[in-house]
């Protein structure tokens, strides 16, 4: 292991990309402690706190925001709202481009087409930013006495300089990620989220740290720690196997006859994922998820403060709706799960075309065995993806829902159980392998001996550098 990372600088460009990714995260980092004037931050920082002791569905939801961001709603500073405005809007253009015409003909055009897109998609970002940043103020206005100073309460020009600014940091971010996909290594925003992921896994030790008491009921006793290490093990073993597991596909390739000589013939496989939307499914469905919670939340404040009161009818199917739809609720959990097998099943229909794929077959020479080209081979693909990828959207539902139970049965803070056996894990275990990968790939070009490689300095057997 220590001379893979020796390796890593002794090839001039790749340890240039490294450094390079590096110092755009440590930028990244460093705007997490520029705050937003005329905000203050320790009044801030108490209403999180006591909203989290209290377990408040809005802390759950701050949370889970800032781990799908890499920004932090709990400090109102200029990278705030993360870079999910601009994942959203690419995922919005990247379902768009199946249902209208023009989008999709852009994107066959090439790089040009794709610039294109990349440019309506910066438009976007910009107009979610506005949006969510001034959503974002409107609650921070509205929860707390003296959080905004006086001389800026209701002031037209600091509202928008603090929406202008929140704007401002995703827009930095955006640019920083494509700085990174062009000059480092690795997918610059997916960089950027696991960055702020894993710099918060500190504090979660901290707090399990300080929090272990086996004699008091109300803190983490041993089995806590027991789920939680667990629950660790369980997301990082299968995340790895998750990630590069395939469902082979033997193909043929058919025998061409040229005179004397015989060419092709060849046997290959046709690799499909078996977690083929990685974690996107997860991030749909949490994304909607948000909105029965706050709608139910703040329909039961409603009948409470109508004219029957807590006693009426009205009141008592909003108390029951916001008890079920809270994240521990038993009917949030289950229609978090369906939502999962929804979005899972919905990405491999944008994603995967098995007609094109049969095609792209037919075309090279190729066949399945014992199928024929064209619409025969497409059902049977369709098929195969359809089973395996129930068993990713089985996985994909227990890392989902994994914080909720250890959340509800040992007594384990939200935001912990999020790190260290959830969808916050899932992520900085992807993203490592992908960015490890990237660096093998550049080392086995080189004939160096990468990450995964034996000990006699040859490739290990699912990589191969070049002989």
């Amino acid at each position: 292991m220590i001379s893979t990372f020796v390796n890593i600088f002794k090839v001039p460009e790749l340890r240039n990309k490294v450094l390079f990714t590096i110092g755009m995260l440590l930028v990244f980092r460093i705007g997490h402690w520029i705050p937003i004037p005329g905000i203050n931050q320790e009044v801030l920082a108490d209403m999180f706190r006591t909203q989290q002791e209290s377990g408040s569905t809005f802390a759950k939801v701050a949370s889970f925001v800032s781990i799908f961001s890499g920004g932090q709603l709990q400090r109102a500073t200029i990278f705030g709202l993360g870079i999910m405005p601009y994942i959203t809007a690419g995922i919005i253009f990247q379902l768009l481009g199946t249902a209208i015409p023009q989008l999709k003909k852009l994107q066959e055009e090439g790089p040009t087409g794709r610039q294109k897109i990349q440019e309506y998609t910066r438009y976007v970002t910009v107009l979610l930013c506005v949006f969510q940043g001034a959503g974002y103020l409107t609650w921070l206005q509205s929860n707390s006495a003296g959080l905004i100073h006086p001389s800026y309460y209701g002031n037209p020009l600091w509202w928008v300089m603090a929406v202008g600014t929140l704007t401002a940091g995703c827009v930095f971010l955006m640019w920083l990620g494509e700085q990174i996909d062009k000059h480092g290594i690795g997918n610059g925003a997916s960089m950027i989220i696991m960055a702020g992921i894993v710099a918060g896994m500190p504090q979660a030790i901290q707090f399990v740290i300080q929090s272990f008491e086996p004699r008091d009921a109300s803190k983490i006793g041993y089995m806590g720690v027991v789920l939680l290490c667990a629950g660790f093990v369980g997301v990082v073993a299968g995340s790895v196997l998750m990630t590069v597991a395939q469902r082979r596909i033997p193909v043929q390739q058919a025998k061409h006859t040229r005179g004397r000589k015989v060419f092709g013939g060849q046997k290959s496989y046709l690799p499909l994922r078996l977690n083929h939307g990685g974690v996107m499914p997860i991030v749909f469905a949490s994304s909607l998820m948000i909105f029965p919670t706050i709608v139910f939340g703040q329909l039961e404040t409603w009948a409470a403060s109508g004219s029957t009161g807590p006693t009426g009818w009205f009141y008592m199917v909003a108390s029951f709706l916001n008890r079920n739809f809270n994240p521990s609720g038993f009917l949030y959990v289950l229609t978090y799960i369906g939502m999962v097998y929804f979005f899972s099943y919905f990405w491999i229909t944008v994603q995967f075309n098995p007609e094109e794929m049969s095609k792209q077959l037919k075309e090279s020479g190729s066949f399945i065995p014992g199928l024929r080209p064209g619409p025969r081979t497409a059902e049977y693909l369709e098929t195969v993806m359809t089973r395996i990828t129930f068993v990713g959207a089985a996985f994909l539902a227990v890392v989902a829902v994994m914080p909720t139970v250890v959340n509800t049965g040992a007594n384990i803070d939200y935001t912990v159980t999020q790190f260290f056996g959830g969808t916050g894990l899932l992520i900085v275990v992807s993203v490592s392998m992908d960015f490890l990968q990237r660096v093998e790939a550049n080392l086995l070009m080189r004939n160096y001996q990468g990450f995964l490689g034996g000990d006699d300095g040859t490739a290990g057997p699912r990589m191969r550098g070049p002989r």
